[in-house]
């Protein structure tokens, strides 16, 4: 990372209203290489324990792939494209041995010590860039009603609460090979904050709201804030929600 950052971090991850976790959530420090960073989440689906086997095997994965990653050699791209491929076949092989239908989305963001940042996405756990609390960007799920939004059939607001709206078309462990969406950013800023969560999470929020919380808050207290704020606007009917948030304060 570049002089004159630090980097402060939280993850967090609650069952919500389900009997049972099949989320995962990571945040993974290289072991070699200060300052190289990979933020995960996975969110499992296929039954009780289907789909914790499923995100089990995806960070897994990401964690075997991290470790052997060298970010002065190594294409980052080429690295996230295989975490993908990777936890995919080994989700497929788990469920011909089980009789299961373990799926998993995955989002992952990878932070080189130069301070860009790499990351992919399949299925609907999301991942969020912040310039204070402007959005940069985000990620577009690989779900049903995304199609119908971006054809401009409906507004996002009406996705989330579209009765639809937990159909995706892709993630870890379908037949098909998973959808992998890439983004890069060049350099990380001071105040920026990288936020990857479930739809447990994002569901319940504007991407305002999520804005003010990360830059008002500490990564610690807005991974609290959301998921205590997802909790009560689920009314006992939330899902699984996980996130890890990342945010670069400029030394004063």
């Amino acid at each position: 990372m570049a002089k004159g950052y630090r980097i402060t971090a939280s993850t967090g991850i609650h069952k919500g209203d389900r009997d049972y976790q099949q989320d995962q959530v990571s945040l993974l420090s290289h072991s070699r290489y200060p300052g190289c960073i990979l933020g995960i989440v996975a969110d499992g689906m296929g039954g009780r324990s289907g789909g914790r086997k499923a995100s089990d095997q995806a960070m897994l994965t990401a964690k075997q792939l991290f470790e052997r990653y060298s970010p002065a050699t190594d294409d980052a791209p080429s690295m996230l494209k295989q975490l993908i491929e990777e936890a995919h076949l080994v989700i497929r092989l788990t469920a011909i041995s089980s009789e299961q239908e373990p799926h998993s989305t995955l989002a992952a963001f990878l932070i080189n010590p130069g301070g860009e940042c790499y990351w992919v996405h399949t299925g609907d756990s999301r991942i969020y860039h912040y310039h204070g609390s402007k959005l940069v960007h985000r990620t577009l799920d690989h779900s049903y009603v995304q199609i119908l939004v971006d054809r401009g059939e409906l507004t996002e607001e009406q996705a989330n609460v579209h009765p639809k709206s937990n159909i995706l078309i892709g993630c870890l462990g379908t037949e098909e090979a998973p959808p992998i969406r890439q983004h890069f950013i060049a350099q990380l800023q001071p105040n920026d904050v990288l936020l990857a969560c479930s739809d447990g999470v994002w569901h319940y929020f504007s991407s305002a709201e999520i804005g003010s919380a990360v830059s008002m808050l500490s990564p610690r207290e807005a991974t609290e804030f959301l998921i205590q704020k997802a909790r009560s606007r689920a009314r006992g009917g939330g899902d699984n929600l996980s996130l890890v948030i990342v945010k670069l304060e400029a030394l004063t």
